[in-house]
C-alpha cells in the first residue's frame, strides 16, 4: 500500500511538471497572453481614446470623458501598424410586461397569442482592424464590426423590406433550437477606412459614424453606464426583446445605426482653444454596392436602385448633409462639453404616381387618378432640416448632461411629412462612475408628428425612462442591472398592429422590464 502511494504521488508529481512545462500562448497559433487592453474600438481613429479629439483625462473628466480608461489601445509606433481583432459576448436575463404581450387583430379582438415574459438572449460582436503610423506623421487605418443576425421562430420564410427572403418568420410550426440557431447570420454594421495627422484632422470613408456619433460617444445622451447593452437605444430590457411597437425611436441618433449605418465621407478637424469641427456628407441612405449586391437587382434606374433620386417612394432621402461645433474644456475640478449640429438633406422626388394628401393616404378621401393605392409612401415630404444641441458637465464623478433635437425630421432620421409638426425631443441623464462602479439614470420626451398620414389629425407623444448601473468584476468582464419604462400615444393610431386604428381607435402602447446581464470584452 505505501508503495502504491508513493508511486501515486509520483505519477501526480510529473503530470503537474508536464502541465507547467506547457509553453506559452503563441500569436503564431492564434493564441494571445497579455494584460487586458480596451475591449472592443469600433470607432477607433489611431489615438488610443477610441474617439477623436477627445480631451486628454484630466481628473476632473473622469472616466466618463471617453469610452474607455485612456492609453490602452495600442498606437503604433512611427513606421508600424497595430492589428486588433477585439470582441464582445453578451448574456442577457430579462423579464418585461407590455401592453402588446397579448396580440389582438385589426378590430380590436383577441388574436390567440401571447407572449412569455422571461427570455434569455446571446449575441456577439467582432471588432477587425488595424491602425498605422507612418515616419512622416500620417496616420491611417481601417475597422469592421461585425454583429449576429436573428432568425424567427420557424422556417416557413419572411420577407426583408427589400423584397428579399428572411430566415424566418413567427408563424407556423417552430423549428427547434438547432433550427433557429441555423438561420442566424453575420452581417457587417460598420466599415470605414480613416486618414489623418495632428495638424489637419481626421478624414473617415464608408459605413461609418457621422459628426453626431464621432462627437458623442455616448456623453451627451447619458448612454456610458450600462456596459454598452443600450439603455434607450436599442436597451434589452424592452427594446431589444421585447415587441417592437413597444418601443420609441432613439431620435438623438448618436450611436445608432441609422445614424452610422449608411457610407459617407466625414471630415474632424483638430482642436484650437478646446474648439472642433465637423461635416459630412452622404448620397443616399445605404451603401452604393448595394445596387447590384441587394438580391432584386438594379439593371436600370428602378425601385431597387439606392440611389435613385426620382421614383415611386417619397420617404426617401438623398444628398445627407450635416456640419457641427464642439467645445471640451476643464475649469479647475469641472470638465465642460458643449456641441451643436444641424443636418439637411434633399428627397426623392414622385415621378411615378400622383402625390395623396393625408386623407387619401389614411382611406379617408378618394385617390387621385393614376394612385395604385393608399399608402403614406406616396405623400409630400419635407426634405431632413433638424438641429440638435448637448451639454455635459463633470465633477465629483458625477455627470449631469442633456441632449435636444428639433426640426424637419420624424423618428429616427425619417422625412417629415409636409404639414405635420416638427420634432421637439430632450433627453437627460444623471451617471456616477467611481473605480469598477457605474450607475446611472435617464429620462426622454419625444414629441413628433408620428404616422404621416395622421397630419392634421394628430400628433405622437412618448417618453422613457431608465435606470440601473453596470460593476466591473474583472477584467474585461462587466455585471449589468437595468430597469426600463415606456410609453406612446397617438389619437387614432394602434400601436399593436401598427396601423391607423379602425374607426379611430387608439391603442396606446406601454412597457416596463428589467434585464440582468454579463458582458464580456476583449
Amino acid at each position: 500500500m505505501r508503495k502504491l502511494l508513493m508511486a501515486s504521488a509520483a505519477i501526480l508529481g510529473a503530470s503537474g511538471g508536464l502541465a507547467f512545462a506547457q509553453p506559452v500562448a503563441h500569436p503564431n497559433q492564434g493564441q494571445l497572453a497579455a494584460p487586458y487592453g480596451a475591449g472592443p474600438a469600433a470607432n477607433n481613429n489611431n489615438n488610443a481614446w477610441g474617439t477623436a479629439n477627445t480631451p486628454s483625462g484630466s481628473a476632473a473628466a473622469g472616466p466618463l470623458s471617453t469610452i474607455y480608461a485612456p492609453n490602452v489601445d495600442a498606437v503604433p509606433a512611427p513606421g508600424t501598424i497595430v492589428i486588433r481583432l477585439n470582441g464582445r459576448v453578451e448574456i442577457d436575463v430579462t423579464a418585461n410586461f407590455t401592453s402588446l404581450d397579448k396580440g389582438v387583430t385589426a378590430t380590436g379582438a383577441p388574436s390567440g397569442y401571447k407572449l412569455n415574459p422571461v427570455g434569455i438572449s446571446s449575441y456577439f460582436r467582432l471588432y477587425p482592424g488595424f491602425d498605422g503610423l507612418a515616419a512622416n506623421g500620417l496616420r491611417y487605418g481601417a475597422a469592421v464590426e461585425i454583429r449576429t443576425n436573428f432568425s424567427g421562430a420557424s422556417a416557413n420564410g419572411s420577407t426583408f423590406a427589400n423584397g428579399t427572403a428572411g430566415p424566418g418568420t413567427t408563424s407556423g410550426p417552430a423549428t427547434g433550437p438547432s433550427g433557429n440557431t441555423s438561420g442566424q447570420t453575420l452581417f457587417v454594421r460598420r466599415a470605414f477606412s480613416y486618414l489623418a495627422s495632428d495638424n489637419a484632422g481626421i478624414v473617415r470613408l464608408g459605413q461609418t459614424d457621422g459628426v453626431i456619433g464621432l462627437f458623442d460617444n455616448c456623453i451627451f445622451t447619458s448612454q456610458c453606464w450600462d456596459a454598452g447593452t443600450g439603455n434607450f437605444n436599442g436597451g434589452e430590457p424592452l427594446q431589444g426583446i421585447g415587441p417592437s411597437g413597444d418601443s420609441p425611436p432613439f431620435v438623438w441618433l448618436a450611436q445608432a445605426g441609422a445614424e452610422y449605418g449608411n457610407s459617407k465621407a466625414v471630415y474632424l478637424s483638430p482642436q484650437f482653444f478646446g474648439f472642433d469641427f465637423g461635416v459630412q456628407y452622404a448620397p443616399n441612405e445605404g451603401n452604393s454596392f448595394a445596387n447590384e449586391g441587394n438580391g432584386v437587382g438594379c439593371t436600370q434606374a428602378g425601385p431597387s436602385c439606392i440611389n435613385v433620386s426620382s421614383g415611386n417612394d417619397a420617404t426617401r432621402w438623398i444628398n445627407q448633409v450635416g456640419v457641427g461645433l464642439r467645445y471640451q474644456n476643464t475649469f479647475g475640478p469641472v470638465d465642460f462639453k458643449l456641441y451643436g449640429f444641424y443636418e439637411t438633406s434633399g428627397r426623392e422626388q414622385l415621378t411615378t404616381s400622383p402625390y395623396e394628401t393625408p386623407a387619401q393616404a389614411r382611406g379617408a378621401a378618394p385617390l387621385p387618378a393614376g394612385a395604385p393605392s393608399a399608402s403614406s409612401q406616396f405623400q409630400r415630404y419635407d426634405n431632413l432640416s433638424f438641429y440638435k444641441a448637448g451639454v455635459a458637465v463633470t465633477a465629483l464623478n458625477f455627470t449631469a448632461a442633456a441632449d435636444y433635437i428639433g426640426g424637419r425630421v420624424n423618428g429616427q432620421l425619417a422625412l417629415a411629412p409636409t404639414g405635420g409638426v416638427n420634432t421637439n425631443a430632450i433627453v437627460t441623464g444623471l451617471t456616477y462612475a467611481n473605480g469598477p462602479i457605474t450607475a446611472g439614470a435617464i429620462f426622454g420626451v419625444i414629441e413628433s408628428q408620428g404616422d404621416a398620414r395622421l397630419v392634421g389629425v394628430s400628433q405622437r407623444h412618448e417618453y422613457e425612462i431608465a435606470f440601473g448601473g453596470a460593476y466591473r468584476l474583472a477584467p474585461g468582464v462587466q455585471l449589468v442591472g437595468e430597469y426600463m419604462y415606456e410609453q406612446r400615444h397617438q389619437g387614432g393610431f394602434d400601436f399593436a398592429t401598427g396601423t391607423i386604428g379602425t374607426a379611430g381607435r387608439t391603442n396606446d402602447a406601454r412597457g416596463q422590464g428589467v434585464l440582468f446581464s454579463t458582458v464580456l470584452t476583449w
